[in-house]
């Protein structure tokens, strides 16, 4: 981890509340030396519904992700189809400044056909609370051990870096899943244990207990993947790396399974902002990363979406546009928690609304270099709010020239 500055809540880049960084708020929290990133856009992020990538976009994606600095990519899974691993193996042919990991059941042949991609690691899905087994699944509890087992310790025979990845782990009875955990570290094998909440159900206070249980009993590293469901997963996933995990399991802009993974977004500004905690990412890559996901999957972000809503930086009060015109640049972040361009941002605009004044307005008159009396100003403010209401929306360039030259003789 990076040396923190003396003052690491307030830097050219970023503003956010010193109390973050008070003893008394991070006493007993420690994070990991080094947190790494485990990007699963490629195969949990594709399994949103509506969401179809080819062997192309996939590469490319990889690409992308490896050049701005994210550890590790979980590149699919080769038993889906033949495209999925073909992508896979030219990923690891590419020779990506990035670990290129695929993710299987805890079955031979899936392992086997990782092995033939060539990845470095492989993440193993085995169900681990009873209910999932019995009535989702349909196996024996033996069942679930014994593969996992058998699976774990062919793929540590082919030297892949093992993840051992019990689903549903949140929802299960505790000591029946350490009992399980226990089991495949001892008999079978694992690099590696990721702290799985399938279905986003928990809370954060959950996550420390989750967390310290598991770290008392098995002693290995421990990962996170965690779902939006009740949109917890970025809380959560930071109180588990305070707790002792070291890797993230994260996807572009939050794609995935119903309400979506943890979002790489989110999640890396938190760490770098409020806990100094600088992963070497890219952060500046964020924005085209985002843009590039949301071109392949045809899916829409809210416009003020966290770090990458693409009207995040416009301002339509009155009140913020003034903030804005007397801060200057010198005090910008007095206005904004963050700077854009530490996001691949564009600058700030301030836009012509129903919540628009005064300051909006002549910002707007000088723009267009139109000088206008107090009286006339006051009144293109009261058309501008008219005409936004009527058309339920910001008004254009067109739109606000033709009111000043209602009003403006």
């Amino acid at each position: 981890m990076a040396k923190l500055s003396a003052t690491p809540w307030h830097t050219d880049k970023w503003f956010v509340s010193p109390w973050n960084y008070l003893d008394e708020v991070m006493r007993g929290a420690k994070m990991p030396e080094r947190v790494k990133f485990h990007d699963i856009s490629l195969r949990d992020g594709e399994q949103q519904a509506g969401i179809e990538f080819t062997p192309q976009e996939k590469v490319r994606l990889a690409t992308m992700l490896a050049e701005a600095g994210v550890h590790r990519i979980e590149a699919g899974m080769p038993a889906v189809s033949p495209m999925d691993a073909q992508a896979i193996k030219t990923m690891v042919k590419r020779k990506l400044p990035a670990e290129i990991f695929a993710f299987s059941r805890c079955m031979k042949e899936d392992v086997k056909r990782a092995v033939d991609c060539g990845v470095k690691g492989i993440v193993m899905e085995v169900p681990s609370s009873e209910h999932i087994i019995e009535y989702a699944y349909k196996w024996t509890l033996d069942k679930a051990v014994e593969t996992s087992i058998e699976a774990t310790q062919y793929a540590k025979s082919q030297g892949l870096y093992t993840v051992f990845f019990p689903i549903d782990a949140s929802r299960a009875e505790m000591a029946w899943y350490l009992k399980i955990i226990e089991q495949v570290a001892s008999e079978g094998h694992m690099d590696a244990l990721a702290l799985v909440d399938t279905f986003g159900v928990l809370s954060p206070h959950a996550v420390s207990y989750f967390v310290r249980h598991t770290r008392e009993r098995i002693k290995k590293p421990l990962e996170t993947h965690f779902h939006m469901d009740f949109g917890m997963g970025v809380a959560n996933t930071i109180i588990a790396l305070a707790e002792g995990a070291e890797v993230v399991h994260s996807t572009i802009s939050g794609i995935g399974e119903r309400a979506g993974n943890v979002p790489t977004e989110e999640t890396l500004l938190a760490l770098l902002t409020m806990y100094g905690v600088d992963t070497g990412i890219k952060t500046e890559r964020l924005m085209k990363l985002s843009h590039y996901v949301r071109k392949i999957t045809g899916q829409a972000m809210p416009t003020n979406r966290p770090i990458v809503g693409d009207m995040l930086f416009d301002i339509e009060s009155g009140i913020i546009a003034s903030w804005y015109k007397n801060a200057g640049k010198e005090h910008f972040l007095e206005v904004f928690p963050f700077h854009p361009k530490l996001v691949g941002q564009r600058m700030p605009r301030v836009v012509l609304g129903k919540n628009s004044g005064v300051d909006s307005i002549r910002m707007h008159l000088d723009r267009i270099r139109v000088k206008a009396t107090d009286d006339e100003v006051n009144e293109i403010v009261l058309r501008v709010k008219k005409a936004s209401l009527k058309k339920k929306g910001l008004l254009d360039d067109t739109e606000f020239r033709k009111i000043v030259k209602q009003v403006v003789r």
